[in-house]
């Protein structure tokens, strides 16, 4: 018998200090190295760009994704997106990309910018796809296992 998803209704909502906890516990399990609340709330305190995706009633509810993005001169830097896990393989990271796209343009912008880990195939795959090329390596970017670093694909999207 074939599962079938229910279709879920989303918001998008400014990320604020309230969304902390949820966004924590989601940070906490998709990544070995998460942000910290100290990561969010300095991205909050300097002005950048956080929208959390929710589903269900405000007041209850369930957090679905998140992105954080910093605007510059003609361009946009993401620095974090992530899906809830338990809602991951669903597109979620497809919107939350058309609106930061859309957000993007608003702006001004003519490229959006990204690092990636390279051992992060999956979110390479879903980059590619949705049109992000590789331009470069930053060598030894990310924290890695055993006090190691990771190198990052920098990845950019033409906005023109």
């Amino acid at each position: 018998m074939n599962a079938v998803l229910q279709p879920i209704e989303a918001r998008f909502e400014p990320m604020t200090a309230s969304w902390f906890e949820a966004v924590l516990r989601v940070e906490q399990s998709a990544y070995d190295h998460p942000w910290s609340r100290g990561n969010f709330s300095d991205s909050l305190n300097a002005g950048y760009e956080a929208q959390v995706l929710a589903a269900g009633p405000e007041g209850a509810s369930e957090l679905l994704g998140y992105f954080v993005a910093m605007k510059g001169v003609d361009e946009v830097h993401l620095l974090n997106i992530t899906v809830a896990p338990d809602h991951q393989h669903q597109g979620w990271a497809r919107v939350m990309l058309d609106a930061l796209v859309l957000w993007s343009r608003g702006q001004g912008a003519l490229w959006l910018w990204l690092e990636v880990r390279v051992s992060n195939e999956r979110a390479r795959a879903v980059y590619e796809h949705y049109g992000f090329r590789h331009v470069g390596t930053r060598r030894q970017y990310y924290p890695a296992a055993e006090g190691q670093r990771e190198d990052a694909v920098v990845m950019s999207l033409g906005l023109s």
